[in-house]
């Protein structure tokens, strides 16, 4: 992979998955247009090219048609209005794979920011046709997704590629196809996997060192081009720790919220009950992580009480795992509960109250699969 610095050998990015949080950090790494103040002016003006010889592609799904031919119209808090038109734009996995127009030796990059759903879809195998089309090793694999757990199943089907592991904070939305919206935050935090170890192998070493280098350059792309301010390299256990420290908020408030009856972060913050049990969670996590990863959570990272006061002032804001049951699509259950529960427990350390969301989300969610089958059977007979 090049450098930033000016050298003419080509970066080749390629994000699986342009949604909200996909779409706005491809349109950071490709291009950084001059701010536009109208919609019209965006859709008139050729802002496509891409800076310092970074070219980045998307695979797109049910927005494929409007950005194929549009590209995407981003309103942002932070960067004003501009306009992204991807280098190539596909319609799918497979039509990325096979395209004469993808880069003859594979891409450089290859950026997962679909949701994780481990119980649906193995990410590794459905990205393995993109993986496989460079020499072998050649792809850096990020993985730009929450929860913990997510990178071993391609660490084990791609053994040689480096992986960068990401955690981000942004609140975006795609308001409509190729119209996306950043509201607050564009911090990233990336790292190298190898074992979640750090590399314990000399095989492994090698692996994690060149993760390294890959997680530099994309936070150097994401800061000299994208202009974020907190695009962020960590070492390998200082990235699970930020990944682990997620899981306080995710694993607390997303099952919660949608227990509760559909409560917003801040309402149940303010319910004295339910406040005493999101720390209660959150405890739990803090509890779990020295054994998990032989370290403790950094000053940097907020105690319960501080995440806690902080989400009191986030009014009107509804979790991920929410607005997802709500509009009846799977949710990252394993993700954010199982994984953290059966890693932890595989270290001797037991969560209770993680594991009484899990048992109660995951048979909900099931009850609620069985009535939709019942209610199809009822309609088709009709």
């Amino acid at each position: 992979m090049s450098a930033t610095s000016g050298e003419s050998k080509p970066i080749h990015i390629l994000f699986v998955g342009a949604g909200a949080v996909g779409c706005f950090y491809a349109s950071r790494c490709h291009h950084v247009s001059p701010t536009i103040t109208t919609l019209d002016a965006m859709r008139d003006s050729d802002y496509g090219q891409p800076s310092a010889n970074i070219y980045v592609s998307l695979i797109c799904r049910s927005n494929y048609a409007t950005i194929s031919r549009s590209g995407v119209t981003l309103e942002t808090r932070s960067f004003g209005n501009y306009h992204f038109k991807p280098h190539a734009v596909y319609s799918s996995i497979s039509h990325a794979a096979t395209s004469p127009d993808a880069p003859p030796e594979g891409w450089d990059y290859v950026v997962v920011t679909t949701k994780a759903l481990p119980e649906i879809t193995d990410d590794s195998k459905e990205i393995e046709p993109l993986i496989r089309r460079a020499p072998d090793g050649k792809t850096c694999i990020v993985l730009i997704q929450n929860g913990v757990g997510i990178e071993e199943a391609h660490r084990k089907r791609f053994p040689r590629n480096p992986i960068v592991s990401a955690v981000t904070v942004i609140s975006a939305e795609q308001i409509s196809h190729g119209v996306v919206r950043q509201n607050r935050w564009t911090r990233i935090s990336l790292g190298s996997y190898s074992d979640g170890r750090g590399g314990e192998t000399p095989e492994m070493k090698e692996v994690s060192k060149r993760g390294d280098e890959c997680a530099r350059e994309l936070a150097r792309i994401l800061t000299d081009y994208g202009k974020l301010r907190d695009a962020e390299y960590h070492d390998e256990t200082d990235l699970q720790l930020i990944r682990w420290h997620k899981i306080c908020i995710n694993g607390s408030m997303n099952p919660s919220a949608v227990l509760s009856g559909g409560l917003g972060n801040a309402t149940m913050v303010r319910d004295p009950d339910l406040r005493e049990h999101l720390k209660g969670c959150m405890d739990e996590v803090f509890a779990a992580v020295p054994a998990i990863l032989k370290r403790e959570f950094p000053p940097s990272l907020a105690k319960p009480e501080k995440i806690l006061a902080s989400t009191e002032r986030n009014v009107g804001a509804k979790p991920s795992m929410l607005l997802d049951w709500e509009a009846g699509r799977p949710m990252e259950l394993e993700v954010i509960l199982g994984n953290p529960i059966r890693i932890a427990r595989a270290h001797g350390v037991e969560m209770p109250r993680l594991q009484t969301l899990y048992a109660l989300l995951k048979s909900a969610s099931k009850a609620r699969e069985e009535a939709k089958k019942k209610q199809t059977t009822r309609t088709s007979n009709l």
